[in-house]
């Protein structure tokens, strides 16, 4: 009997792609698919977004995150795709009207990762060095700690972004742990950022998978899901929201669950790094499903924050 596989919307990037086949296996996988038959159970289809197109620019001067997901985001509207698999830390805090966020699966590593040829941390740079980064939440925490430092605009796929460091276009380069694992390049960092001291993007590691609405509860969707991810990025996506965090917004969280305990940081800072302000709490939730109480965690911390940062911690220019 002929099935019709699974349509999966993804960027074209080296690292999407490589997350994307992780996920096209394991959803292939959950629909009862042997290693030799996955393509007939869970297609890929590569999708280039806006944010991939333009590479020159900081994606906060030419409309934030939503560059990353605006086309995929209209295959999954339109039908022309079943579900689309993301990077959570490139994902809005608000999606559009009638898709939702139906699985995440166990996270990677959630760590920021310090690359140099010469510089076991941040803190060994000489002084002036050129830290290279297209993140606001990396800048403004680099700069938090070493106000010396030159911020070089670095965008690009992980290949290009190495390729760079390599001609000397910086002294060093900030990335994502779990990206460089998923590459097979995770053995290339000198050392990696605390994720308390220097909390990483909220959904920093996880992948998510993206629905229409009503297919939020179809059973290879429940089949992915892993619940300590799940309500760990629910708490960090909540502060998220209610710091109304973009790629104009320096924003980290960090939330970890042991047993039913839900610990959570939560930190803005002004671009410059001269001003942090940061708030820590928990919660002990009711039970392993309780994510309306780990999103509630966060949006109580992210407000506080914003709250006490205010005006500064937007940039407007």
């Amino acid at each position: 009997m002929s099935r019709q596989p699974i349509r999966i919307g993804a960027r074209g990037s080296k690292l999407s792609l490589a997350q994307s086949g992780l996920m096209q296996a394991r959803i292939a996988a959950a629909l009862g698919a042997g290693p030799d038959d996955i393509e007939s159970f869970a297609q890929l289809i590569p999708i280039v977004t806006s944010g991939d197109r333009i590479q020159d620019r900081r994606l906060m001067e030419i409309g934030g995150k939503g560059l990353f997901t605006k086309e995929i985001e209209e295959a999954l509207i339109e039908g022309r795709i079943d579900c689309a698999i993301h990077s959570l830390k490139d994902m809005p805090a608000e999606l559009p009207p009638g898709l939702v966020l139906a699985a995440v699966p166990e996270r990677e590593d959630p760590r920021d990762a310090f690359i140099s040829h010469f510089a076991e941390r941040l803190e060994d740079l000489p002084k002036g060095a050129r830290l290279g980064t297209a993140s606001l939440r990396r800048q403004a925490q680099a700069l938090h700690v070493r106000p010396d430092l030159e911020i070089v605009m670095l965008r690009g796929n992980v290949d290009t972004r190495l390729a760079k460091l390599e001609r000397g276009e910086a002294d060093a380069i900030l990335l994502a742990q779990s990206g460089l694992n998923r590459l097979g390049l995770g053995h290339l960092p000198r050392s990696w950022l605390d994720p308390i001291a220097a909390p990483p993007a909220p959904g920093q590691g996880a992948l998510v998978i993206e629905t229409r609405a009503e297919d939020v509860d179809l059973p290879w969707l429940q089949a992915v899901r892993c619940q300590a991810t799940t309500l760990a990025v629910a708490a960090e996506r909540g502060a998220l929201y209610a710091l109304e965090g973009s790629c104009r917004t320096a924003v980290g969280a960090y939330a970890r669950l042991e047993g039913l305990t839900l610990t959570m940081i939560v930190e803005a800072l002004t671009p410059d790094g001269a001003h942090r302000f940061r708030r820590e709490g928990s919660v002990t939730l009711s039970s392993l499903d309780a994510t309306d109480q780990a999103r509630a965690l966060g949006l109580e911390l992210g407000g506080a924050v914003r709250v006490e940062g205010g005006p500064a911690l937007i940039l407007t220019e």
